[in-house]
């Protein structure tokens, strides 16, 4: 009688093992195959200045949204004047590796103060879906996709994935009143709420589009990247503290200029 309810209960852990490593295996694969969707419409942000450098210079990330001819990205990506003297302007990069197709494209909108910026390519790309405008609980998981080491090899995109790690004013301290920009001061007046991440971005992930590991979706962009002590050092001595702007300050860019997401 013991040998029967020993064996029904090693019958019923067996079943109950194999129902949890499926549900395992379901999670990982349904990551694998949204950052699958996702990375395609992931590219690098360049300036091109043709009569000097025969390549371009990576400044960042963005993403394909719209009908695929507009490009988000941080507005201190694209803050720079282009030069007047001599021809240059922005490219959007696409593809992998050694394959990248150079899209030339121009500034369309900026949102100095939420750190957002909307570029029209010349051609088109898959688009990227936005989420719901509603803030995400603490302890959502995300991932986010971008070029954390700019495109010194080739164009490689990386995907980080971690979760909601808080929901905070977007205003981070100066170390004094001397650091203080005109737009800081705007947002200590009225900060808006950001997500702070409990993931590691790099410099060249301004840009990346922050989205939900089950669907895909842009929940956020990554705006900023506490850095101890140079930009160099971020590599090999990240702090790990993150920030996106939610979905809700691209849309409401996306509106004013007509851009239907």
């Amino acid at each position: 009688m013991v040998s029967h309810y020993k064996r029904k209960f090693e019958a019923r852990f067996l079943i109950l093992c194999c129902l949890v490593l499926g549900s395992i295996h379901s999670v990982h694969a349904s990551v694998v195959d949204t950052i699958k969707q996702v990375t395609p419409s992931v590219v690098a942000i360049g300036i091109k200045t043709p009569l000097q450098y025969q390549g371009s210079k990576v400044l960042g990330t963005g993403f394909a949204v719209g009908d695929g001819s507009y490009v988000v990205t941080n507005y201190h990506v694209v803050s720079e004047p282009l030069a007047v003297d001599i021809v240059q302007f922005y490219v959007v990069l696409s593809g992998t590796g050694q394959e990248v197709n150079e899209i030339k494209a121009e500034v369309l909108a900026i949102d100095p103060i939420h750190d957002i910026a909307i570029l029209k390519m010349d051609s088109e790309l898959p688009p990227l879906k936005m989420a719901s405008s509603t803030l995400l609980d603490v302890g959502t998981d995300i991932a986010f996709t971008g070029f954390p080491i700019g495109a010194v090899l080739g164009l490689y995109p990386a995907t980080h994935k971690g979760s909601i790690a808080a929901i905070t004013p977007d205003a981070i301290p100066a170390q004094n009143a001397d650091l203080l920009t005109l737009n800081m001061l705007k947002r200590l007046k009225q900060p808006s709420l950001i997500y702070q991440l409990d993931a590691t971005a790099f410099p060249g992930n301004s840009g990346s589009p922050v989205y939900d590991q089950k669907t895909g979706k842009v929940v956020g962009i990554i705006n900023k990247v506490i850095v101890k002590d140079t930009k160099e050092s971020a590599l090999s001595n990240p702090t790990g503290i993150s920030y996106a702007v939610p979905v809700e300050k691209i849309k409401s860019l996306a509106q004013k200029h007509n851009v239907d997401l």
